[in-house]
């Protein structure tokens, strides 16, 4: 993707007037930080955090019996949830490896809004329209909206300082609800990806710079911060959150992820479904692991994990966790090494040995419920 393919998100210039610093991600320029990841980072685990996710893909998927035709291609069962709330899911290929996980909001039995990763949004939405039956429409709304997310112990008076909670907070995790803030539509769904009590915020890019203002001065006053994908990143690694293209990929099934609970194994029928139950028969090659270092030193994925001169696996994201003060990581470590919880291994970082101990993910506590 050339720089004149590069997306921005609506609310660039807000981005710009409060001097983040930006990167590509998933073909857009987002803004990686503002204040510093660490102090970003601490805010959203003490008081809140204000982050602009408007990368992440908008799929609306409509028309009569949308649920049940997202049902049959996707992992996950809308079965087990109601109108009102989203869920989990992972769109595989037929191999079994992951094209996309995604977040479904079921509106109904005829309406699914699904939220992609970035970079495979379009993907995501060419596979369900290709095989979507006369009447069910799979419209691309990227541009259409803004996503935003306030996560941390204070998002919640944050968001009924603005009128678009009651307070007390009404949401279950995983529950959404369509508010109306100065006359505009905003979904308000108690979801997010920093292991906090939090939420994601869907509204309409057209007047989003008045919306992201006005949440940017409560969080402020909440002791918060506008927080960038560096902050994003180090928050989902220590609630052991996998990324797409990372720890999730279309080599990495959802079994070697440990997301096996995103798949609905008695459904008749889904993507991946016969090649994902025999890998569930046979046991997966490879399974993820957290590693956290007990010496000095910063993992990154693609590291080489050994237990003494015997490689066992590779990192596949890694990072100094601002809450533990120690690298962490999230690897891939072959089943047949035996791995258990507790173990020593060392990380290649360079040429240099760093031993870590071998955890269950997440690092730290998580406060999403």
């Amino acid at each position: 993707m050339t720089v004149s393919e590069t997306r921005r998100s609506p609310l660039h210039d807000h981005h710009v007037a409060l001097g983040a610093s930006f990167a590509p991600f998933g073909g857009w320029e987002m803004p990686v930080q503002y204040s510093g990841t660490v102090a970003e980072h601490t805010a959203t685990r003490e008081a809140v955090g204000l982050f602009d996710v408007s990368h992440l893909g908008k799929v609306r998927v409509h028309g009569p019996g949308a649920a049940a035709f997202v049902d049959r291609c996707l992992t996950n069962s809308l079965e087990r949830i109601v109108p009102g709330k989203a869920q989990y899911t992972l769109c595989c290929a037929e191999d079994g490896g992951v094209v996309d996980d995604l977040i479904l909001y079921l509106v109904g039995p005829d309406e699914v809004f699904a939220v992609p990763n970035a970079a495979n949004s379009a993907g995501v939405g060419r596979r369900l329209a290709a095989v979507a039956p006369d009447g069910i429409a799979v419209d691309d709304e990227h541009d259409a909206h803004v996503v935003l997310a306030v996560q941390g112990p204070s998002s919640p008076a944050v968001l009924a300082e603005l009128g678009l909670l009651t307070d007390p907070d009404p949401l279950d995790y995983m529950a959404f609800v369509d508010a109306e803030w100065q006359g505009r539509f905003v979904r308000v769904c108690r979801t997010g990806y920093t292991g906090e009590r939090g939420y994601e915020l869907i509204a309409p890019a057209d007047g989003a710079g008045e919306l992201w203002d006005a949440l940017a001065a409560v969080v402020a006053e909440q002791g918060g911060l506008p927080a960038g994908l560096g902050a994003r990143d180090t928050l989902r690694t220590e609630a052991g959150l996998p990324l797409h293209g990372q720890d999730l990929g279309p080599d990495i099934t959802p079994l070697q992820a440990r997301c096996g609970f995103a798949v609905a194994w008695k459904k008749p029928g889904f993507w991946g479904r016969e090649a994902l139950l025999a890998e569930r028969e046979a046991g997966p090659r490879r399974r993820s692991w957290g590693l956290k270092a007990t010496g000095r030193g910063v993992p990154r994925g693609h590291m080489t994990v050994r237990r003494g001169e015997e490689p066992v696996g590779e990192t596949t994201s890694g990072t100094f966790s601002p809450t533990l003060r120690t690298g962490i990581a999230l690897a891939l470590l072959d089943t047949a090494a035996g791995v258990e919880e507790g173990d020593v291994l060392a990380i290649d970082v360079r040429g240099r040995a760093l031993a870590c101990e071998v955890v269950s993910p997440p690092f730290v506590p998580s406060h999403v419920r």
